[in-house]
């Protein structure tokens, strides 16, 4: 059985390491791309990282654009905006620096880690413009205090809100609240963290998939290969009913970080645990579709 090389729908670099070793810090693309030899990844989505609740050191879209220039055989990437910018109105007009990074190869949109309301005005606003752009737009969900993230309660109202006004938005979801709730019987404790054991029936992630066809799931980071091996057979049944809507991801934040999803899809598909078409979808061809590669 031949094992396939990665696309990575979600990570993040920069073009160096200001800080050398002193403080945690995106890893710079060079040691990206040897970190991506060892782990037979073969392209990524690089995200810029603007929102000041997330990292003080900021990676724009011009140096994402800079990185992409240099290596386009290794990098794509997506474009960010705040819902706060261009003067934090709800009828702030984004068209501009969207038409401009689109000419410029951006592909989507994200991540976006700001602290707002999914259902903000503000929010919606982006949103609405995300989908006449046809820009997919990966989000991390957040708590309302000393956390980053789109704001959303237990059992996700306001994405659900997103999902439904904006029919033809893509939306990849990501991060411990939005994987958490894989599983029923969810607490508000539990929904920050990685919960173990057994996934539940009544999970309102599976709610959301059955009833939104645009909502797609980002497996990349802690959260998400959490939720998909705290219950092996589920995740592989999971990973094997959204197959077209599942994307491999790693969310590599800083140099050696280990990750276990590529890991993890060799294994189960060599276990004949998953379809091979499925592991050709969630490994690349999901990725390769969405960015027209």
């Amino acid at each position: 059985m031949k094992l396939l090389s990665k696309v990575d729908i979600h990570v993040h670099s920069t073009l160096d390491r200001p800080f050398g070793g002193s403080v945690p810090s995106y890893a710079g693309y060079t040691e990206l791309e040897k970190m991506y030899d060892a782990l037979n990844i073969e392209y990524g989505v690089l995200l810029p990282e603007i929102a000041p609740e997330c990292s003080t050191r900021i990676s724009s879209n011009e140096e994402i654009m800079e990185i992409v220039s240099r290596r386009p055989d290794r990098f794509g990437w997506f474009m960010n905006l705040d819902p706060r910018g261009v003067g934090n109105s709800p009828d702030a007009d984004f068209s501009p620096y969207m038409d401009y990074y689109k000419s410029k190869g951006a592909k989507g949109l994200g991540e976006m880690c700001c602290s707002v309301e999914f259902d903000d005005p503000r929010a919606m606003n982006l949103f609405a413009q995300c989908e006449r752009k046809e820009l997919p737009v990966i989000f991390h969900i957040g708590a309302r205090e000393r956390d980053y993230g789109m704001i959303d309660e237990l059992g996700l109202p306001r994405l659900e809100t997103v999902l439904r006004t904006f029919p033809r938005l893509c939306v990849l979801g990501h991060s411990q609240k939005f994987w958490a709730e894989i599983s029923g019987g969810l607490t508000e404790a539990e929904r920050g963290g990685y919960p173990s054991g057994p996934v539940k029936p009544g999970g309102r992630l599976i709610e959301l998939m059955e009833k939104y066809p645009n909502l797609c799931c980002d497996i990349s980071a802690g959260s998400g290969l959490n939720a998909l091996t705290r219950d092996p057979q589920f995740g592989c049944e999971f990973v094997e009913r959204y197959q077209d809507r599942v994307f491999f991801g790693t969310d590599i934040c800083r140099p050696g970080q280990d990750v276990g999803q590529g890991r993890w899809l060799d294994e189960i598909v060599q276990a004949g645990r998953i379809s091979y078409l499925c592991y050709e979808k969630v490994c690349r061809e999901n990725a390769n579709r969405l960015l027209g590669r």
